[in-house]
């Protein structure tokens, strides 16, 4: 059956028509150009003095690490790839025998290894590969075959000779007890050649197998890279809510203010909030969840808040204590100096102009 195909296509398989293989030797390599010898010096007669030869050009000694059977058809001329950690939170750790991608954490409030295998999973997904085994506990992920195909001769008549490359790959995700930051690996396991349905005899050099893994590792990263990028916009953008803030004065009980947001983010929100405020940040301990404050009396959010009215609360230092409530909320505690609550009546007339900025939604890019 006659295929129907553009004269461009027809002039690329022309001119592209060489595999992986060939791509990776040198041309007229057939010519044993390696066994061509170095022309020698002149001679120079006797009674003529000797010219200068410029070292510049002169190829160096071969090392003794060198290996010299790399010649011809086995010399491999491709460029090394370099590895482009570019995900958030991630460096080149090289080692002797592979190469490791070190992932540090972006969120303290998410599972660094549970990231990294979601993520991984989401890859494997969008790239239509299937997993052979997954195990969370020893952090391994082995991919089934993943095939790429390549038509190198195209027929227009009958079918097209495809030179067809699989592999299956092992990830190692290994994270460090403190959980901050840990390691990804990737080995290739297994390796197959075809062209036209016939199996190619390949053997792979542990060159080879570093080419394969650094590609497939960058791809992966990049794709990390991406899921990052989107959850950390995500998390400027929670980080930028408001957090609705409730007073608490029940009868013969201790007024406080009770925050909509755990303990990390309400803490963080304080350290915005409070200067704006008039409130000096002069100290804090987030192990006791305790931010030592200075106020002033000539603070503008005071007299812009109630005018010519006698403030609430008097200058001088003050704590405010931060404790977990139910239901992930937050409990706020003002105190004096000295740690002792303030009176019912102080923390009720501050409450109105610290609720309406803990609650102001903010700009972010």
């Amino acid at each position: 059956m006659l295929k129907q195909i553009s004269p461009l296509i027809l002039v690329a398989a022309v001119t592209a028509c060489s595999t992986p293989v060939d791509r990776r030797q040198a041309n007229d390599t057939d010519q044993n150009y390696q066994d061509l010898a170095v022309a020698p010096q002149l001679v120079i007669p006797s009674g003529l003095k000797q010219p200068t030869y410029s070292k510049e050009f002169d190829i160096p000694e071969v090392g003794a690490k060198v290996d010299t059977t790399l010649v011809g058809n086995r010399l491999d001329i491709r460029p090394p790839l370099q590895v482009l950690p570019m995900a958030e939170g991630t460096r080149v750790e090289e080692g002797s025998d592979n190469i490791k991608i070190v992932v540090e954490s972006i969120d303290n409030e998410i599972d660094l290894k549970q990231e990294i295998f979601d993520v991984l999973k989401e890859y494997f997904a969008s790239k239509s590969i299937s997993l052979i085994s997954e195990n969370f506990e020893k952090g391994t992920l082995e991919t089934d075959w993943i095939s790429s195909e390549q038509v190198i001769e195209s027929s227009l008549w009958g079918s097209d000779k495809v030179y067809q490359l699989k592999q299956r790959y092992l990830y190692t995700v290994d994270v460090r007890p403190h959980g901050r930051s840990g390691n990804l690996t990737i080995d290739l396991v297994e390796h197959e050649e075809s062209y036209d349905g016939d199996l190619q005899d390949i053997l792979l050099s542990g060159e080879d197998k570093r080419r394969y893994t650094i590609d497939r590792l960058n791809d992966s990263v990049s794709y990390i890279s991406i899921e990052r990028a989107k959850a950390l916009k995500a998390k400027r953008l929670k980080q930028s809510l408001g957090i609705d803030v409730n007073l608490i004065a029940e009868a013969e009980e201790q007024a406080y203010w009770l925050a909509d947001a755990k303990f990390k983010r309400t803490w963080d929100r304080l350290r915005i909030v409070l200067p704006e405020m008039g409130f000096e940040i002069v100290d804090m301990d987030s192990n006791k969840g305790l931010l030592y404050i200075n106020i002033t009396d000539d603070s503008g959010f005071w007299s812009s808040l109630w005018s010519d009215k006698e403030l609430p609360i008097e200058a001088g230092s003050y704590r405010l204590e931060l404790k977990d409530g139910v239901d992930d909320k937050t409990e706020i505690h003002l105190l004096n100096a000295e740690n002792a609550p303030l009176s019912n009546e102080v923390v009720t007339a501050v409450y109105e102009g610290f609720a309406e900025l803990m609650q102001e939604d903010r700009k972010t890019r």
